[in-house]
């Protein structure tokens, strides 16, 4: 919750400092493509491959076959990525032109800014996938707190990167490359000495050949797709809107923060604590208490995502006034966000349940099948992104998003279903039922009290941020009340 309300800050004082121009068009394509390969390699299909093995060894090994597992993937993760991180800072333009080939063709000097950019950014990778590795090593010993944390040293960094070194650098947009640069290094430091604590810090070797970690390179290789779909869906996005007008970029990656907040506050946040749950049970053959931890992760993802939906949708603009609309961010670019972050927040139930899906198949080293499932996503994705792209511009990147996320949750839903791993637990229709009566009467309730967009904009600070609050407690007070005359009591929250 701190790393994502945190995240909220760092955007406030990036639109606030540089609002939708060019250049922020640049840094935003400049760090995403480091951060997109951090999502896929890192915290999509790394953990997804490593955690399994690592908690079978940890259930049926010594420490010190746990030990050499974690020296040999540190060793041979960092020898690769050393090797990517040299190849894309001399191929910067390259990779630029092709994830934002609209530069290329269109605009010369935010092109070269962007690469220039991407040259400092993209070390990262190498240390936020080390920093990774690291946190999935904590999160098997149930250590959660520290790579939970470990996200606001990056908000922190370019939080003062923004304020403190722009005004020393020409184009002052530089500072933010910079300061995604020194946040790897400080995250990846700040995990080690709790890595000691528990006798697991590393002394990288070349494992090629372990067994384990062959293991997880033969995970690995299908996840790297089939985790990060909805990932490489937003990159899609990036890459088209590179073609449509300045500030289309900006205005895609400001509504994807806000849809983001929930998905990662506690979407991501089940997802990585089943995992290893998850993976002991598939190892001990308990699939009922399988089936049951899955049934537990949903109801929760449910009963948060589709009220959190509901509120984006209906106060998507004074969400976005709330918080962007000052310094360099313009009426029109608010606007703009608020269209498209109503178009995410169709598809944010989606995308919190492919994170606890997903599990249901890592959990059991089953990473084909989301391969599989994940590619018919992409492909109907791209093609909702051509239908939809001209018709209704970024806001259709955007909706075509949404729509694949719903058919890859609903593939995944039907695949867990099939192979008997997963059965629907009693109470379902009962408690979908509550959720539906109480999110209609929630969403019902703060539109009627909100005020217009146009009064919104005439609001000084303080006074947003009370309408506001008052608008997200009354929505929230609605919910609960009704959830609970409706039949929802404490015991329908916990799991075991």
């Amino acid at each position: 919750m701190l790393s994502r309300v945190l995240g909220l800050a760092r955007d406030v004082v990036v639109a606030s400092y540089f609002g939708a121009s060019g250049s922020a068009d640049a840094f935003f394509v400049a760090f995403k493509i480091p951060n997109f390969l951090r999502r896929l390699f890192a915290e999509g299909a790394f953990s997804q491959a490593f955690v399994p093995v690592l908690s079978e060894y940890r259930s049926q090994r010594d420490l010190k076959a746990v030990q050499q597992l974690v020296n040999y993937v540190a060793g041979t993760l960092g020898s690769v990525l050393i090797a990517i991180t040299v190849l894309a800072v001399v191929g910067a333009p390259m990779l630029t032109a092709m994830f934002a080939p609209g530069f290329y063709m269109g605009d010369t000097a935010k092109f070269e800014l962007a690469a220039e950019m991407l040259r400092i950014t993209f070390p990262y990778l190498l240390l936020i996938s080390l920093t990774a590795f690291a946190g999935a090593v904590l999160n098997s010993y149930e250590r959660f707190a520290i790579p939970a944390f470990t996200p606001v040293l990056l908000n922190i960094s370019l939080i003062c990167s923004a304020i403190f070194l722009s005004p020393l650098f020409d184009p002052p947009v530089l500072a933010l490359a910079w300061g995604v640069m020194i946040a790897g290094v400080v995250q990846l430091v700040f995990q080690l000495p709790f890595m000691a604590r528990i006798h697991l810090l590393p002394r990288p070797a070349w494992g090629w050949k372990d067994e384990g970690v062959r293991r997880i390179l033969k995970l690995m290789v299908p996840a790297l797709f089939g985790v990060s779909v909805t990932q490489i869906n937003l990159l899609l996005d990036t890459v088209l809107a590179s073609f449509l007008q300045t500030g289309s970029v900006s205005w895609l990656y400001y509504s994807d923060r806000l849809a983001e907040l929930p998905l990662g506050v506690f979407g991501i946040a089940i997802a990585t604590v089943i995992l290893p749950s998850l993976s002991r049970k598939h190892a001990e053959r308990t699939g009922e208490q399988f089936s049951s931890t899955l049934n537990w992760a949903m109801q929760m993802v449910m009963l948060i995502g589709i009220p959190a939906a509901v509120a984006l949708f209906v106060l998507a603009e004074p969400m976005l006034i709330t918080l962007f609309h000052y310094g360099a961010l313009t009426e029109r670019d608010v606007m703009m966000a608020s269209m498209s972050l109503r178009a995410y927040s169709c598809g944010l139930l989606a995308f919190m349940l492919i994170k606890v899906l997903a599990t249901g198949y890592f959990s059991r080293q089953d990473t084909k099948t989301p391969v599989k499932i994940g590619i018919q996503a992409a492909v109907a994705n791209m093609v909702f992104n051509l239908i939809l792209i001209g018709p209704l511009a970024h806001v259709g990147l955007a909706a075509a998003t949404a729509m694949s996320a719903f058919l890859n949750a609903g593939l995944l839903l039907h695949g867990l279903l099939k192979s008997g791993v997963f059965s629907w637990a009693a109470g379902w229709w009962s408690q979908l039922l509550r959720m539906l009566i109480a999110n209609l009467l929630m969403g019902i309730t703060i539109f009627w009290l909100m005020a217009p967009g146009a009064e919104w904009l005439q609001m000084g600070l303080w006074q947003r941020i009370g309408e506001m609050s008052l608008l997200v407690v009354t929505g929230v007070l609605v919910y609960v009340v009704v959830m609970i005359v409706c039949g929802l009591r404490v015991r329908h929250l916990r799991h075991g």
